[in-house]
């Protein structure tokens, strides 16, 4: 109660200006800026220098530069007029931007930082949307939401290794024990599946009834892992050396994509789908909360946009950003460790 009282106190004096999480995180809000249309994802460069948006309406991708605080260039992908570009992953190791396209199976790759495109790979499976990657086994997964399927792809040549069958609609992807083993999530299939990438064998499974499940985080020493569960309106922990649920909490509607900062966890929540299709603006917007990990309780949340959809953390923790799908814009905020309360005396 003491937390949600903070947040209260400080949201009716200065919401405009912060936004406090308890005594431990403080949320300024930068700007709220327009960008191509359904941005799907949000990623942060690996050294925190830009924002990319995959844009699923539009030609390919759009760039914003946190220095200069603006976008700063559209990168019009292969296959433009086909759109579906859904989500994106930086490779440090490797100096490249990976971009996935639903709509023809694909992984564009840029260089970076110039993104300046350098070759189209093939999934082999349909409507790939997901993309990890393991730099112990130099590999790629892609989730393919329509063949069921995950694609294991060898970085260096592009050409596909094998395909893991899964549960219906696979969608979040998670490497774990140096690339040995990759957790999926089955959006329609209401399971967390575990397999060995080598074998493909499934190996473990968590099944919930009704649900959908989305997107997957696990914390650096691979003891949990957190799952957005869209159906259900939850996010699971997940104890990854007996694979199971040991906690849940109910959040607001469609979850959607999730990161942690520390020891707290970020969700975006895309709000209650419209009565006609869930493609339609929402009646409400959407909200992003933060929970404390270790005691699984929320710390509070605030107003997002119209479906809130891409959501994450810089990767020097000093930055929040998240998409709002169907206001075509992003919302950017520091992240500030206590200072503001502080001062404020609260």
């Amino acid at each position: 109660m003491q937390v949600r009282k903070l947040f209260f106190i400080c949201s009716f004096l200065c919401f405009s200006a912060s936004i406090s999480f308890g005594d431990s995180i403080t949320l300024k809000k930068r700007g709220l800026y327009s960008c191509g249309k359904q941005p799907k994802q949000v990623i942060f460069s690996p050294d925190s220098k830009y924002i990319i948006f995959p844009l699923l309406d539009d030609s390919g991708f759009d760039i914003f530069s946190v220095s200069e605080n603006k976008f700063i260039k559209r990168v019009t992908c292969p296959s433009p007029k086909s759109k579906g570009f859904a989500e994106g992953l930086f490779i440090p190791q490797k100096s490249v931007f990976l971009i996935s396209q639903m709509t023809t199976a694909s992984l564009h790759e840029f260089s970076y930082p110039d993104f300046e495109y350098k070759r189209t790979i093939s999934t082999g499976g349909v409507w790939s949307k997901f993309i990890v990657y393991s730099p112990e086994k130099n590999i790629l997964a892609v989730s393919n939401w329509l063949s069921n399927d995950i694609s294991i792809i060898d970085y260096d040549s592009g050409n596909l290794i094998r395909t893991i069958p899964t549960k219906a609609a696979p969608r979040g992807l998670y490497f774990i024990e140096g690339g040995d083993k990759i957790i999926s999530l089955a959006f329609d299939g209401g399971e967390i599946e575990l397999f060995e990438v080598a074998s493909g064998e499934r190996l473990e499974h968590i099944a919930v009834k009704k649900s959908c499940m989305r997107h997957i985080v696990v914390d650096a020493g691979e003891t949990f892992a957190y799952v957005s569960d869209m159906y259900n309106r939850k996010i699971y922990k997940i104890n990854l050396s007996l694979f199971q649920i040991v906690d849940q909490i109910q959040v607001f509607n469609n979850p959607n994509t999730i990161d942690l900062l520390n020891d707290y966890l970020f969700v975006s929540c895309r709000g209650p789908n419209s009565r006609n299709v869930y493609t339609d603006r929402s009646p409400v917007n959407g909200r992003i909360f933060l929970i404390e990990c270790a005691t699984f309780e929320i710390m509070s949340d605030f107003e997002g946009g119209n479906q809130p959809t891409g959501l994450d953390v810089s990767p020097d923790g000093s930055l929040l950003c998240f998409s709002n799908f169907q206001d075509a814009n992003m919302e950017l905020y520091e992240i500030i460790h206590d200072e503001i309360i502080h001062e404020a005396g609260l």
